[in-house]
């Protein structure tokens, strides 16, 4: 994955809006953030493949970045993304930390992920 061009993020935003696309949306702290002042603390968020259509989309900020998709009865946003790759027609988005573990991945795609 290269680190993200925001222009170029913003083309593939733009050429998916009102049709159909596939999204995938996680966050994970995995083991080594379970634990924030010495207590348990864990959250995440998973969804695959839920088929949406949107009117337009954004990317925000000078890294890390913020994508958001404008649906018809509300937004989906994914914050803290710093890399991003196309994998054929899918545009893959990660917010990587400093040690490259993943902390956020959004992906859009015009057909389900496997």
């Amino acid at each position: 994955m290269e680190a993200i061009n925001k222009e170029f993020v913003q083309e593939m935003i733009n050429k998916m809006a009102n049709q159909d696309v596939y999204v995938h949306l996680e966050t994970t702290n995995g083991a080594y953030t379970a634990y924030r002042n010495g207590t348990p603390f864990s959250s995440g968020v998973f969804i695959r493949n839920g088929k949406v259509s949107y009117e337009h989309g954004k990317i925000t900020g000078n890294g890390p970045h913020r994508v958001g998709l404008k649906i018809d009865l509300g937004w989906i946003y994914a914050e803290g993304l710093t890399h991003c790759e196309m994998n054929g027609d899918q545009l893959l988005l990660a917010g990587l930390d400093d040690q490259g573990r993943l902390a956020v991945s959004l992906q859009l795609s015009p057909h389900p992920f496997k």
